[in-house]
């Protein structure tokens, strides 16, 4: 007998895996050569392109020197014995001349007393002098007009007090005009009225006996006057300073005033007269082995609440030990530092040169020059190179007077 079976599954026939496929070394640097291509493309693309051309600037060259600064002015300082009070009347730091009223001083024999009185006085006249004009009935249009000036004055006072902008001094000088010119005018208004009268002579009575105890200065000379004094003026001046020994200075510096400026018992500075357009200074130099040229104008930049830079003449120098002072003098405006006593400074001997950008260097024959741009001409210029700072070269041209600031060198 015949058996059957089922059928058996066909397996399938699975190819062998093939090989994977191997880039040739042409393929492989063909894509080298793309990648290259493509990153110089971006490089080239998104780097600025380098500026072509450049300016020639004006630079300074010099060596810089610091150290500690004492002043001297030419002032001439004025003190009084036994008084009381002063009474300033002309302005801090203003320039006054020969005759000007500068001060009222007033001696021990004077008590507050006095002003009071006269204070009385004339606050009796103030008040009848109201009581009058209240007592007018016909209009007095001159009167009204002086008024109306004191009271716009007044208001224009205040206004800058609260902040407007204006000038101050100014106003305060046409307020105390329209008062004055009320009060001669009330004066002459009332003068045939006999209480009024004795007032008025009571009030000058007075004055005068105040005057007796009141010395009035006036200025001797045309200079710039101070009331703020810091003992120093009697004994450092332009006569001495330069007869002080380093470690002197610089005892100064910290503090202790010369000798000469102990003031006599009792007495009080009252003002000091300065010249003005010309003072000295004495400078510790920190850097003792520079050796400074007298004669020298020196560029110094004294340091303090607002910078000063002047020309300053070394005058001369002295040297002790691990201490150099130089004495130098300045002929300059006397109110930048007309109250300052020491301060930090700094002394340059600068050099006027020209400056390029160091890519506008360009050698030739192993000689160094810029390339001057005119319009479709390019020159090559020989230079010195007096130095190299920040990326900037400081050059100097070997024949004077073909290069300039502002003209154009080509970069490279």
């Amino acid at each position: 007998m015949y058996q059957m079976t089922p059928p058996q599954p066909v397996q399938p026939v699975v190819p062998p895996p093939e090989e994977p496929r191997r880039m040739s070394v042409t393929q492989i640097a063909l894509i080298v050569v793309v990648l290259g291509f493509v990153v110089w493309y971006l490089v080239s693309a998104l780097t600025p392109e380098a500026e072509a051309f450049g300016k020639i600037s004006a630079g300074t060259l010099g060596s810089r020197y610091s150290g500690d600064c004492l002043l001297i002015r030419d002032e001439t300082p004025y003190d009084a014995e036994g008084l009381t009070s002063i009474d300033y009347i002309a302005e801090e730091a203003s320039t006054v001349y020969r005759g000007t009223t500068i001060c009222n001083v007033y001696s021990s024999g004077f008590s507050t007393r006095e002003m009071n009185t006269l204070q009385d006085y004339r606050d009796q006249i103030k008040e009848y002098q109201m009581k009058l004009l209240r007592s007018e009935v016909a209009t007095d249009a001159r009167m009204e007009k002086l008024e109306s000036e004191v009271m716009t004055r007044a208001l224009e006072v205040r206004a800058i007090v609260g902040g407007a902008r204006g000038n101050m001094n100014n106003l305060e000088a046409l307020l105390k005009s329209a008062i004055q010119a009320r009060q001669s005018y009330l004066k002459q208004k009332y003068s045939e009225d006999q209480r009024m009268t004795r007032l008025y002579d009571d009030e000058q009575s007075q004055m005068q006996r105040i005057s007796s105890w009141t010395k009035q200065y006036a200025a001797m000379t045309e200079g710039v006057v101070s009331f703020y004094s810091d003992g120093y003026e009697y004994g450092l001046t332009i006569n001495n300073y330069d007869q002080f020994t380093p470690a002197q200075v610089r005892s100064m510096m910290n503090g202790s005033k010369p000798e000469q400026s102990a003031l006599q018992k009792g007495k009080t500075t009252i003002y000091r007269m300065i010249r003005d357009g010309y003072w000295y200074v004495l400078m510790m130099v920190r850097d003792s082995n520079w050796n400074p040229v007298e004669g020298a104008v020196y560029e110094l930049k004294l340091e303090s609440f607002k910078d000063t830079t002047v020309q300053a003449t070394v005058l001369s120098f002295t040297r002790n030990g691990g201490d150099l002072v130089v004495r130098l003098a300045v002929q300059a405006p006397v109110q930048p530092i007309l109250y300052i006593r020491t301060c930090t400074g700094e002394l340059g001997d600068n050099i006027a040169t020209l400056m390029v950008p160091a890519r506008a260097i360009y050698y030739q024959d192993n000689m160094p020059g810029v390339v001057v741009v005119d319009g479709q001409y390019q020159t090559f210029i020989p230079v010195n190179i007096l130095d190299k700072r920040d990326g900037s070269v400081y050059i100097s041209a070997i024949q004077q007077g073909v290069l300039a600031e502002g003209q154009t060198v080509r970069l490279f």
